[in-house]
């Protein structure tokens, strides 16, 4: 029995990597919880392993008393010292073995199911840790079986879930694939530890590159953001540490085989490689390539740029369904509109005649408030003095004027909108009312 118990331990802890103090703590809280059940809850009892018997002890507590009134947890003082002690006193607490071979079936059972829950316990917490501490890397493992449209992936120690919104359109999968993702969460449920994994978010074409690239792993080219559009597109920003070190073509490989082997890992993917700079501006113009850029419109309070490219870019710039600004705009974090050097023209065109119509307006003026971001007389005329005043070039007694004039002029405008607009209305309801021309009634025909 001892070689037997203690090789038992010895084993499960090597296999299930729990250690053995664990193991002899279930045991032992496992006996406790089956004597109980053999001898009455409100009895005294403690468990000690013994390693050189090879076997879990109980004891029962039980104190010391003069008169016994409760023999459940009470022993007489002349029978503790004949039978426990002989030096007892009235007051102590003694221990006495029991003899566990009384156990029942059931209080068997129970014991053995307290052993395997413990061991289950430990053997979470070692899997929980372990993967907690891998969360945002890539880990690889095995297609296991699908559960509705998650697939469940075996990761050799326990078993991941690949939720549907985190796999990639037209990705398609079979059991026994070999499959690599990236860990996105570690949970303790009830159920014991939930790893979930992911083939679409940006840490996977971040942590793809980092194993591709030499100079990312040491820190020689630093990553400054990724967007994707899992399947279809992906913007990737890189900065150099180094001087004499290329970012963009680090990333890129000889001939292409750096960033080749992510795309084949990506299923296809089209990958472009942004040159980061600390000018928002330019890195904007950079993330949009390859469309080339004319010019651009910082608005910081909106956080938002005003892309003006050549009319033959603009189809570039935007992209199949607006996806190559969209992703501009994800990976540098500014809201980007993008128009045309034509469209553009136009809007300058209609916003100069619409300032220069307000009267005290000239031609130099209505440039000034042009310049500081003014599209129209309305949006003069709902600016308040303060605005007005900031305007470089534009002196107190100028900007009360455009203060006033621009109001006057608008309400005037409104006014003469809602006129025709009246008129209009009660010429259509005029010619709506007028009753309907009778047909001319023919003339008898002759026979």
């Amino acid at each position: 029995m001892q070689q037997d118990l203690n090789r038992v331990i010895e084993q499960v802890s090597k296999e299930k990597g729990i250690d053995k103090a664990i193991l002899i703590s279930a045991l032992e809280n496992a006996m406790v919880s089956a004597a109980k059940k053999t001898f009455g809850a409100q009895r005294k009892i403690e468990a000690q392993y013994n390693p050189e018997l090879g076997e879990v002890e109980l004891f029962e507590a039980k104190l010391v008393v003069e008169q016994v009134t409760d023999p459940a947890v009470e022993v007489g003082a002349q029978e503790a010292r004949e039978t426990l002690d002989p030096d007892a006193e009235i007051g102590d607490e003694l221990l006495c073995k029991l003899d566990s071979s009384s156990f029942g079936r059931i209080a068997a059972q129970a014991a053995k199911q307290n052993i395997v829950q413990r061991v289950r316990d430990a053997e979470w917490e070692i899997i929980y840790n372990e993967f907690k501490g891998r969360e945002g890397q890539l880990v690889n493992g095995i297609v296991q079986r699908f559960e509705k449209k998650n697939i469940i992936v075996n990761l050799g120690k326990t078993d991941a879930i690949l939720p549907e919104k985190e796999q990639v359109p037209r990705e398609r999968y079979r059991q026994g694939d070999r499959i690599r993702a990236y860990i996105v969460a570690v949970e303790m449920t009830a159920r014991g530890p939930q790893i979930v994994l992911s083939r679409t978010h940006p840490g996977t074409l971040i942590k793809l590159f980092e194993q591709e690239v030499p100079e990312i792993y040491e820190g020689i080219v630093e990553v400054k953001g990724a967007a994707r559009e899992p399947g279809g597109r992906a913007k990737f920003a890189v900065a150099s540490n180094d001087p004499d070190v290329d970012p963009v073509g680090a990333c890129v490989g000889m001939k292409g085989t750096r960033v080749q082997a992510v795309v084949q890992e990506l299923r296809g993917e089209k990958i472009d490689i942004v040159h980061w700079t600390a000018d928002q501006a330019e890195y904007v113009c950079r993330a949009l390539a390859p469309a080339k850029v004319s010019k651009i419109i910082i608005d910081d309070e909106e956080h938002s740029m005003e892309v003006i490219v050549p009319d033959d870019q603009l189809s570039l710039a935007i992209g199949r369904k607006g996806q190559n600004v969209r992703l501009a705009s994800r990976l540098t974090t500014w809201r980007i509109d993008v128009r045309s050097e034509a469209e553009a023209d136009e809007e300058t065109r209609r916003a100069r005649i619409s300032i220069g119509a307000i009267p005290g307006v000239s031609d130099m003026v209505a440039e000034l408030l042009y310049q500081d971001g003014f599209k129209s007389a309305e949006e003069i005329a709902e600016a308040d003095l303060e605005t007005i005043l900031d305007v470089e070039g534009i002196g107190p007694e100028k900007a009360q004027l455009i203060y006033t004039s621009s109001r006057e002029y608008v309400a005037e405008k409104k006014r003469e909108e809602e006129a025709k607009a009246a008129a209009e209305a009660a010429a259509q309801a005029a010619q709506s009312e007028q009753p309907a021309e009778q047909p001319a009634e023919k003339e008898p025909q002759e026979a």
